[in-house]
């Protein structure tokens, strides 16, 4: 094996199935990934399924918290978590640029591989392709996921009420600020971890054990918090209120923010989920979140009310503001 990804690891000859063989497939190795067959045959499947697609095309590939391969198994596992579907199988396409180093692909497969273990989902299928150097960037990965409807739960935005309670699962903007900090090199004196992390052992117990009392479940990533809120209330066709003194920010990335300029509420994430629930229930759930490693400073931010619908925020010095989509960029896509 070379020390770094040729053109001709793509063009389908023995270096190309070494580089499946030797490399990539050491990381998956499972009885539906083994045979090589064209599709991985996932046998018999019992339930709903719900099914989804990402692409993952972060810079760096590698940020204090996580990386590439780690964020592509998360955000997919994520997308059917809050679907209130259970991963059961993922495809892994992979888009290599010429002249990536080897280990550089290991270390990203061996983040895929770990995220995998650790939600048990089966990496089944999957594919590679090579461009010439200078037209990609290092290492872009696809993915599709299976997955399997947990209590027969469905997300029910028609469901939400007055007096519903919006609740998010942790901080807000840890994943993109981490991400910005490796990219411009920035010296900053608070560690800003990602929070990326696969969400189904936190969200799925709560289907069966709060029966009818979750409504919808949304995982804000690009956008965060604020755009994701603005497309829940939108397909709930309801006014969601939210209570700025209680949204959870970490204060170094408080820090950051101040000092560059951007709004953590529209942030991404990619370990955190929101949920509209209903009220009589909101604090119970906000404690079982908390039970949870990935869940303990998971908060109330907000309540449902009458109203027109749209996103709206009680301020710390007392008024009400729109919080609405924003118009352009905070800062260049990393994901």
């Amino acid at each position: 094996m070379h020390d770094k990804i040729l053109l001709s690891h793509g063009e389908g000859g023995k270096r190309t199935r070494d580089l499946i063989a030797k490399v990539i497939a050491r990381y998956f190795d499972n009885p539906v990934l083994s045979p090589f067959f064209d599709a991985g045959l996932l046998g018999r499947i019992d339930g709903e399924i719900a099914f989804t697609t990402d692409g993952y095309v972060v810079t760096p590939p590698f940020f204090p918290g996580g990386d590439i391969g780690r964020l592509a198994v998360c955000g997919t596992v994520n997308d059917l978590a809050v679907c209130g579907a259970k991963a059961v199988a993922i495809s892994c396409g992979l888009i290599l640029e010429e002249g990536l180093l080897i280990d550089t692909l290991e270390c990203a497969l061996a983040g895929m591989r770990d995220a995998a273990k650790e939600t048990g989902v089966t990496i089944a299928c999957g594919d590679t392709k090579v461009v010439e150097r200078g037209k990609g960037d290092g290492i872009f990965i696809t993915t599709a996921g299976v997955g399997v409807s947990v209590d027969g739960w469905r997300p029910a935005p028609s469901e939400i009420r007055p007096g519903d309670r919006i609740l998010l699962t942790g901080t807000m903007g840890d994943h993109q600020v981490a991400v910005l900090i490796a990219r411009r090199n920035l010296a900053i004196e608070a560690p800003v971890l990602s929070d990326v992390a696969p969400l189904s052992s936190l969200l799925l117990p709560l289907l069966p054990r709060f029966a009818g009392k979750v409504r919808f479940m949304r995982d804000p990533t690009r956008g965060g918090v604020g755009v994701t809120l603005n497309e829940m209330a939108s397909a709930a066709n309801a006014r969601f209120v939210l209570d700025e003194e209680r949204l959870p920010v970490r204060e170094s990335v408080r820090g950051v923010c101040e000092i560059l300029g951007f709004d953590p509420l529209y942030l991404a994430n990619e370990g955190k989920a929101a949920l509209i629930v209903a009220g009589d229930a909101a604090e119970a759930i906000v404690a079982a979140l908390r039970e949870h490693p990935y869940g303990r400073e998971a908060a109330i931010i907000g309540e449902v009310q009458q109203g027109a619908a749209g996103v709206r925020m009680r301020t710390l010095a007392g008024g009400v503001r729109t919080v609405d989509y924003p118009v352009g960029d905070q800062l260049p896509r990393i994901c």
